[in-house]
């Protein structure tokens, strides 16, 4: 059976044990997460996370190297900053819409006594300085991405403009990058099971009252994600790409399907990059560019979570939004997710960001964390389709630029 099989099997497998695990004793619930479900699921991200600093530093080098000219890399780096923010924009139009369409909040059965402590976001002068790390030691141990790419852009743009004076050096990257993939080869093998274990605990954990009383915000969301996920990165696909989206969707699976189980970006970037370069036929210096940077900036699925929120809180505490605030909405929600990358919980740290701009309590968040571990591991799937969708489109761009000037 391929891996893919499998990876499906364990994914319906473990939505029916955590549907039904939602009905046991939470004591005994409890007693299976701790000693089963959550060490095999932590087992399985503490393998991937383990590569995702030295893969994501090799990759670029090498891709930086690869691409040579730097005004290349520059062209690369406008061209996925602004299908980035153009994908943005048009995910919390979507969000807004459907969140007015189906009235979430509308019910008025929600207790809005609840308290969240909104976590500060730094300023966005802040998160463009600290780009260049003072140490890139520290950078790579505390796991700053931004930090960690840009330090790998400067070393291969080095290695680029001195070829041959490097040539040990830049082998020993090829080296270090063929390691790098043979162990997310073998790492692969665990998938299964963590995904199953992973979304087990995950549905299990939020418990049928929780799901229940939310329903009407999940289905919100999910029917959002799926119309961005499914007719804009199609499109794109379709139109930009120049290919067929179904075969897109089906060859770039495998990263989703780790992506929803792992509910982290950065934990599938391994995956996701090396399904786009083998299975999508993408580029390898740009593939090794582009999904590490959307990775970190690019979270479309966070911005149409953030953009529902909105509309459900607006709703739950009675206080109707303006057409400004929606633009407002749309404005604040897209820089945002540019200017807190690398902030832990950031989908949350967004959104209170957002919900500051149109004057709505913070303290509604509150409501939306029981469901929120569920619903951020399909729009982790829908974040990293989102990175491959614009790797793709570069590369394709960039081989008939090539095929034309032969």
């Amino acid at each position: 059976m391929s891996l893919t099989k499998q990876i499906v099997i364990a994914l319906i497998a473990g939505v029916v044990a955590g549907i039904c695990l939602t009905f046991v004793p939470s004591n005994i619930f409890n007693n299976i997460d701790t000693y089963l479900l959550s060490p095999v699921g932590q087992i399985f991200l503490n393998l991937i996370m383990m590569l995702v600093v030295p893969i994501v530093f090799v990759s670029i080098v090498l891709g930086t190297a690869g691409l040579g000219n730097p005004a290349e890399l520059g062209k690369i780096g406008i061209g996925a900053l602004g299908f980035f923010l153009v994908t943005s924009a048009i995910a919390i139009a979507i969000g807004l819409g459907i969140g007015n369409i189906l009235e979430p909040g509308k019910e008025g059965v929600f207790e809005t006594d609840a308290t969240f402590e909104g976590e500060e976001a730094p300023p966005i002068m802040d998160t463009i300085t600290n780009i260049i790390p003072e140490n890139p030691i520290s950078a790579m141990a505390s796991g700053d991405m931004l930090q960690i790419i840009a330090f790998a852009v400067f070393i291969g743009i080095a290695l680029a403009i001195l070829k041959e004076k490097t040539i040990g050096i830049h082998q020993l990257f090829e080296q270090a990058n063929e390691i790098l993939n043979w162990l997310i080869t073998k790492i692969m093998y665990v998938a299964p099971y963590g995904a199953f274990a992973l979304i087990a605990s995950a549905i299990g954990g939020a418990g049928i009252d929780a799901l229940s009383s939310m329903a009407m915000y999940m289905i919100a969301v999910l029917l959002s994600l799926l119309i961005h996920g499914t007719f804009v990165y199609g499109s794109a696909i379709l139109f930009l790409g120049k290919a067929n989206p179904v075969t897109f969707f089906k060859g770039f699976f495998p990263a989703m399907s780790v992506g929803f189980s792992t509910s982290s970006s950065n934990a599938t970037l391994p995956i996701s990059m090396k399904t786009a370069q083998e299975k999508l036929g993408v580029k390898k210096e740009i593939s090794s560019f582009v999904q590490p940077l959307g990775a970190t900036i690019n979270m479309d699925g966070t911005a149409i979570m953030q953009a529902v929120a909105v509309v459900f809180i607006s709703q739950v505490y009675a206080i109707p939004l303006s057409l400004t605030d929606y633009l407002l909405v749309i404005l604040t929600a897209t820089l945002a997710s540019i200017g807190t990358a690398g902030v832990p919980s950031v989908g949350l740290v967004m959104l209170a960001m957002v919900l500051n701009q149109v004057n709505l309590p913070v303290e509604g968040i509150a409501l939306i964390i029981g469901v929120d571990r569920l619903l951020d591991m399909v729009r982790t799937s829908v974040n990293i389709t989102g990175d491959a969708t614009c790797a793709y489109i570069l590369s394709e761009r960039e081989k008939r630029n090539t095929h034309t000037a032969n």
